[in-house]
């Protein structure tokens, strides 16, 4: 049996990932400390509002691909076809199919 040894002649650099460059480190503040780093957003204005509706059939297939991602089924690109078949189908029987994948994830 022969062994195989893995010699390296090139010098290789050692980087320390957690070696600190003399600095204090920062700590993360205390929960009461902390200070409002997060900005909010102004509300949208309505003047800038696209004024574009969703056909019914495509609302339907958008809610059909939230309620199945929602419910831990996310769709695969092949299942497209099924889910074009399925929204073209009256907005009950969406709504009933949303209701059952719904409930599934409820128990």
């Amino acid at each position: 049996m022969t062994s195989i040894a893995f010699e390296c002649y090139s010098p290789q650099a050692f980087g320390d990932p957690y070696a600190v460059d003399g600095t204090e480190p920062v700590w993360p503040a205390a929960a009461g400390e902390q200070q409002d780093t997060d900005y909010l957003l102004p509300p949208p204005s309505p003047a800038q509002r696209l004024s574009y509706t969703l056909e019914p059939r495509d609302r339907r297939r958008l809610e059909l691909h939230a309620a199945l991602t929602a419910a831990g089924i996310p769709p695969l690109p092949e299942d497209r076809d099924a889910i074009d078949q399925l929204s073209a189908l009256s907005g009950s029987i969406n709504a009933t199919l949303q209701r059952w994948l719904h409930h599934t994830t409820a128990c």
